[in-house]
């Protein structure tokens, strides 16, 4: 072929079914310009946007074409654990197992532990945050309710200290994303409480691990609304954002709850919690719910109904994953916890049937098991990608569209991974970077 008809910015170029923000492309091309998309859009469009015969050149898979999926609350993979570790290789052990997956963003949640855990743990993922590895840090506790504390252990969970909020936040240098509260506990609300500190300090609060009933929980949702639209929305990006008294950039005008349905009192009609006042607040756009639709933790039926109630804009499917993702039934770690791991269910070693420690699935298997349950493809997309980037502040990732970052999936038709890109680059086979630097 000669020369002429090609266009030097090509680096890469994908053909599929395309999902993209406004529908799905039957026949689409993904043109990839080194780690940027440079063009998305019909096949039968692609020669008058100069891409010439590399169209008919490219590979055509039957499957699809996705975003790089956005993991909002994940623990671990591949055996490795994020509140256990102690190297930023640990931690990349994990990282590598999710992105060859299809989860090109991954936020490193950890658990409740001592506060000299937490230190060091905070540092250390804020470390790889700054080298671009994470999409941020989550901090699952330790301002927990002991009723309602699933996986987390009691004995480490403190009262909510608002100082220990602003040592953590000072920490993870502008890298703090999200951190679950109980609502009812004192000192998680109020004007100097732990969730105006974390909104200050550019992190957004998710409420969760909580007996509360609807008062208390309606008044936390209200308190999260005041607060976050006082700032001004935006990635925070340097350890300067997440510092002072007033408000700065806010990552997202919304705050989060903590794997809907999981940790918290159940929905009753007479014995009434937290549940309903989360998903009317969902409805009324003013809160973004996390589902764990991996199958073990919430009944696909579930995960249906909250889509059909609230919407895909204001939900987001999370795995909750631990060490095992990926690897097989065995015992593991999960902070101070043992957790066997049996069919692919994790569960506190020694508990009571029931004790979910964390999941064992990757982003992309949740959204399998969305789609077979009822879920349109596009929304469950958008509730794996697109609304995840939304809360992490991040306009590079999160859809296929032009400019942002190369973050591509592709799958078989039955949603299993093929290839991987990320920033332009195939990880569909990775490597930890970090025993290659010095």
């Amino acid at each position: 072929m000669p020369t002429s008809s090609r266009r030097p910015w090509v680096t890469t170029l994908l053909r599929g079914r395309v999902v993209t923000p406004t529908g799905l492309i039957p026949d689409g091309v993904v043109a990839v310009d080194g780690g940027r998309i440079r063009w998305v859009g019909e096949a039968l469009g692609a020669r008058a946007a100069g891409l010439g015969d590399l169209v008919e050149e490219a590979p055509v898979t039957d499957g699809y074409v996705l975003p790089g999926l956005v993991d909002l609350h994940c623990h671990g993979g591949g055996g490795a654990s994020f509140p256990d570790a102690r190297t930023a290789a640990e931690v990349q052990v994990a990282v590598d197992e999710h992105r060859r997956h299809g989860t090109t963003t991954v936020v490193a949640s950890l658990v409740t532990a001592s506060p000299e855990v937490l230190r060091s743990r905070v540092a250390l993922l804020a470390h790889v945050a700054e080298a671009g590895e994470i999409g941020g840090i989550h901090l699952e506790g330790p301002f927990l309710s002991t009723v309602r504390c699933g996986a987390q252990d009691p004995g480490l969970i403190l009262a909510p200290d608002p100082d220990l909020t602003s040592e953590l936040l000072a920490l993870g240098r502008g890298h703090l994303v999200t951190m679950t509260l109980a609502p009812e506990l004192p000192g998680t609300q109020g004007t100097d409480g732990v969730a105006a500190r974390l909104v200050r300090g550019g992190a957004l609060p998710s409420w969760g691990h909580t007996d509360a009933g609807p008062e208390a929980t309606r008044a936390a949702l209200e308190l999260s609304v005041e607060l976050l639209r006082t700032g001004e929305v935006g990635q925070v990006s340097s350890p300067e954002d997440a510092e002072g008294g007033g408000v700065g950039p806010v990552r997202s005008a919304r705050a989060t709850a903590t794997h809907l349905f999981n940790g918290m009192r159940p929905w009753h009609h007479r014995e009434v919690g937290p549940i309903g006042e989360l998903l009317a607040a969902a409805r009324r756009g003013e809160l973004v719910l996390e589902l764990i639709g991996d199958g073990v933790h919430l009944d696909p039926a579930v995960v249906r109904e909250v889509w059909e109630l609230v919407g895909p804009r204001s939900l987001v499917l999370v795995t909750d994953a631990m060490a095992a993702a990926g690897m097989p039934d065995g015992s593991y770690r999960l902070g101070s916890q043992e957790v066997v791991v049996a069919d692919g269910a994790a569960r506190l070693a020694g508990a009571v049937p029931g004790a979910l420690a964390g999941g064992t699935a990757h982003l992309l298997d949740v959204v399998r098991t969305t789609v077979a349950g009822g879920v349109d493809l596009l929304d469950a997309v958008t509730m794996a990608a697109t609304v995840p980037a939304q809360v992490l502040g991040r306009e590079d990732i999160g859809a296929l569209a032009e400019g942002r970052r190369a973050d591509v999936l592709v799958t078989d038709a039955a949603l299993r991974p093929l290839r991987v890109l990320r920033a332009g680059t195939d990880v569909t086979a990775v490597g930890s970077p970090w025993g290659r630097r010095a």
